[in-house]
């Protein structure tokens, strides 16, 4: 664990070589090596899974199927996250390369940016990057035809089937998994889906290599993180740290001295309390999602919780029963309690409902609800009553 968290600078660092000289120089090595590469390096998914992005990218090249896609979701909707929309404006072609390189290696030959609607302003100058980008693609011999999609503003679409389904014109809900992308995604062929970050990452480990890549991070986590951080902090910002820090330094650099909680992971992520700080340790037990809100004394932790859980209540998708009845029941719940309409103990049985969407909802959205609240109702009990 770092004392301090320490910052880097390997993705948000200027172009140091020419346009796509990363994709020119990786595509001199076998495919097979590049997989390698990534795999050695730990990176993992940015998106908040965190599944080995190697791995992801040697099941589709494995695939047998002679189309293949290649997606960035780009749909950054989580509350306090706007790290994408930063890379996306500043380093276009680090995240670019990083999806040429991937289809180059699992042999995809078309690939979209999956654009939140919100961000719709970034279209011409991103599409000029792409109109760079395949001017240099050709040079090299790459047949990958890269376009934008704009998503239609739904939360549940940063969800990669959910994604899926929008761009196939049908309602954005998420698939059952099995099958994975990689198998059976964009219109049933063998897709990848990484994040902004993601993408990023990939292009810089093929930069630096794996094992400069390692030097950075914990055994569990390697290499640097992007995180959105905003609430009671004198630095809000977008800043690329060392992974494998703990909360009571992060809470040391970036809070204003007065931080009794520090929600990690966005509001699907965990809230931590201030006796927790120098236990918990942000990149190893805590998700990594990117948002990471700050909040000091002053605040109320029933606020901060309610407007999670309104959140929750709007954009669930209302698929499946446990996400859709439940959200609304532990915005009610709380509302209940907090109005001495139902007693403390009440809050017991709300955790208990919090723990079946866990364990039954459909997707991410649902599941993750359990996070925030159990971690609020847990440690700031008293606040969700008086």
């Amino acid at each position: 664990m770092t004392n301090k968290p320490k910052k880097v600078d390997i993705i948000f660092s200027p172009y140091s070589v020419a346009p796509y000289k990363i994709l020119k120089d990786t595509m001199k090595r076998t495919k097979e090596e590049i997989i390698a590469e990534l795999i050695s390096s730990g990176l993992r998914g940015r998106g908040g899974a965190g599944f080995p992005t190697g791995m992801k990218w040697k099941f589709a090249a494995e695939q047998k199927s002679s189309v293949k896609y290649v997606i960035c979701n780009a749909d950054e909707g989580e509350p306090g996250t706007f790290k994408d929309r930063k890379l996306l404006v500043e380093v276009p072609r680090k995240v670019i390369s990083g999806m040429a390189i991937c289809a180059w290696v699992t042999g995809a030959t078309e690939g979209f940016i999956y654009l939140r609607r919100e961000y719709k302003y970034l279209v011409n100058e991103l599409q000029k990057e792409i109109d760079l980008f395949k001017v240099h693609s050709k040079e090299v011999g790459l047949n990958f035809n890269l376009q934008i999609f704009l998503g239609a503003g739904a939360y549940v679409c940063g969800e990669e089937t959910a994604l899926l389904e929008s761009m196939e014109g049908k309602r954005g809900e998420p698939r059952n998994k099995p099958p994975y992308p990689i198998q059976d995604g964009f219109l049933g062929k063998p897709t990848v889906v990484n994040n902004v970050e993601t993408f990023a990452s990939a292009s810089m480990v093929c930069r630096i290599g794996a094992t400069e890549y390692k030097k950075f991070g914990t055994a569990d986590q390697r290499g640097s993180k992007l995180f959105s951080i905003s609430g009671d902090s004198p630095k809000e910002g977008v800043f690329e740290l060392e992974l494998g820090m703990s909360v009571e330094a992060f809470a040391a650099e970036f809070g204003d001295g007065d931080t009794k909680a520090v929600q990690v992971g966005g509001v699907a992520g965990f809230c931590v309390p201030r006796k927790d700080f120098a236990k918990a340790i942000i990149g190893d037990g805590n998700t990594t999602g990117g948002s990471t809100m700050i909040f000091n004394s002053s605040r109320s932790m029933y606020k901060v919780l309610h407007n999670y859980l309104d959140f929750y209540a709007e954009e669930s998708c209302g698929q499946c029963t446990p996400c859709r009845i439940g959200c609304q029941q532990l915005l009610k719940g709380i509302e209940a309690v907090k109005k001495g309409e139902k007693p403390a103990e009440y809050l017991d049985q709300l955790l208990k409902l919090s723990e079946s969407m866990r364990l039954t909802s459909k997707c991410g959205l649902g599941q993750s609800v359990t996070n925030s609240f159990s971690s609020i109702v847990t440690n700031f009990r008293e606040e969700m009553i008086y």
